[in-house]
């Protein structure tokens, strides 16, 4: 199993979780985990998803995430658990 991190922050609107998840499908890779949350109208969404059998590498995962958070006016950022882990460490 090979972790990845994908947050989304942004304005809330229809669809970010589908085509997120439709992306994600798409390129062979699992959800294992997922928790999104919408406050005063800002969408909040965490998910942990495994890449093994992605059919991209990482690098080309979180770009083309990035992109897809740009046309939906939101930030979407994946990092691999360890590098996650790393930043998050008190």
């Amino acid at each position: 199993m090979k972790k990845t991190i994908i947050t989304v922050v942004g304005k809330d609107r229809v669809g970010i979780i589908a085509k997120v998840c439709v992306y994600l499908s798409q390129n062979n890779i699992n959800i294992l985990d997922i928790a999104q949350t919408i406050v005063d109208g800002y969408f909040n969404m965490m998910m942990v998803v495994d890449t093994a059998g992605a059919s991209k590498n990482h690098d080309m995962i979180a770009d083309e995430l990035s992109d897809i958070g740009k046309e939906l006016g939101v930030q979407i950022l994946a990092q691999q658990e360890d590098i996650f882990n790393m930043m998050h460490r008190v």
